[in-house]
Formats: structure tokens, sequence, C-alpha cells
């Protein structure tokens, strides 16, 4: 699941924020200031770390420029910035400290989520060839499906949701996430009823006792758990 740090000194805003992102699957953590900022990063040791940071510039101990300078320091982390500052020099300084975005306010919660996701798909690491795990595999290149090293057929619209989903492990797909990437597969409507269709063929074809993949979160969306 991503890790998204949240530095936003205005709560309501805030709250807002990481309301979004935890309903688009991430996880956020919160912080008002540049050290609380500081503190929570150290926060993250062993193998869950932080993979963005969204953050304002004017903060009540600083400028947020200070905290990307320090950030970047620690780690190569992608920022972007989500601030009111619309000064050409201001929005040149975050580029040059490194950061991936520069957002100005009042903006557009729908256009931030998706700056959001391509993000992260320009920064993490680009999924391998297939998924193997000895009793499933799945070549994407070649859209194909063994199960106990037997071949299993699948539709089109199944492998691109059994793609969507495995390639995004761990991260509670929502439904709406779900719907928008299969909305034009042949050119077909996909609607929810039939995303459940979808998910419970494969369940069929891929699942059984002892290997389960995908996990339903009841009013909210499906996970890949395998």
């Amino acid at each position: 699941m991503q890790n998204i740090l949240v530095v936003e000194d205005d709560r309501e805003l805030n709250e807002a924020l990481c309301y979004a992102l935890e309903k688009q699957g991430y996880h956020t953590s919160a912080a008002f200031s540049i050290q609380e900022a500081k503190e929570t990063y150290q926060s993250f040791t062993g193998k869950e770390k932080l993979q963005l940071v969204i953050q304002d510039v004017n903060l009540p101990d600083g400028e947020g420029f200070t905290f990307c300078q320090w950030v970047k320091a620690q780690q190569d982390i992608p920022v972007l910035f989500l601030t009111a500052r619309d000064l050409e020099e201001d929005v040149l300084k975050g580029y040059d400290l490194g950061a991936e975005d520069y957002i100005t306010k009042p903006f557009s919660m729908k256009v931030l989520l998706r700056k959001i996701e391509l993000i992260f798909k320009r920064t993490q690491p680009e999924q391998p060839g297939g998924y193997d795990d000895g009793y499933l595999k799945i070549d994407w290149e070649r859209a194909k499906v063994m199960v106990d090293q037997k071949a299993c057929a699948v539709t089109p619209t199944e492998f691109r949701l059994l793609k969507v989903l495995a390639e995004n492990q761990g991260r509670l797909l929502t439904y709406e996430i779900l719907l928008e990437q299969l909305w034009d597969c042949d050119g077909q409507f996909v609607d929810k009823h039939t995303l459940a269709v979808n998910v419970n063929r494969l369940r069929r074809k891929l699942e059984n006792t002892e290997h389960k993949y995908i996990s339903n979160v009841y009013g909210m969306g499906y996970q890949w758990i395998g």
C-alpha cells in the first residue's frame, strides 16, 4: 500500500486530503508543521516507507521548501507542492528542489488524484513481465494464465481486471478506480454489477481453499492479497 505524508497546517484541508486519498486506497499520515513532518517521516522504518509527500509552502515553523530539501536529502522521494504561493519564482524554486509537481490553490481534487496516480506510475519500479507464485502464473505480454500448471481461459475483461489487481498488490482499489480502468474494454460499458460478476468468475477460476487472491472489502472495492 502506498504511504503518503500530507504536510498542511489547515486542519480541515489536511483532513479532506487524507479522506480523499484513503478513499482511493492510499495510506496517509498527517503533519501540520515542518517539525511534525520530520518526526512523522522518521517514524517510517524497515519495510514500511513513504512513497510520496504532499506539502504546503506556508507552514507555521518555516517555508515548506526547507522540508522538501531536507526530505530529499534523506530519500529520493516524490514531493508534490500544494500551495497558495503562485508566484513564478516560487513555482520554479519548487521544481528546482526536485518536486514532481506544483499545484496552486484553489485546486480540483479529481485532478490532484489523477496527478498522484501518474506520479506513482512514473516513479515506482516497472512491473515484471509476469506473475508467478508457483500455483498461479500469468504472462502479461502474451495474456496467458496458468493455474496449477494448467491453461486457464479468461475473457479480455477478466484479464484486464486481473492485471489491474495484481499490479496493485495490497492496495484497496475502489469500485470507481476499477470501473474507470475497465470502462472502454472492447468498447463495452462496465458497471458495478458487471465488475462483481467478473471478480466472481476470476475467483472461481483461480482460487481454491489453499490459494486466495482477491479480497472483497465490503462497500468499498477489491484488494489483491495473493
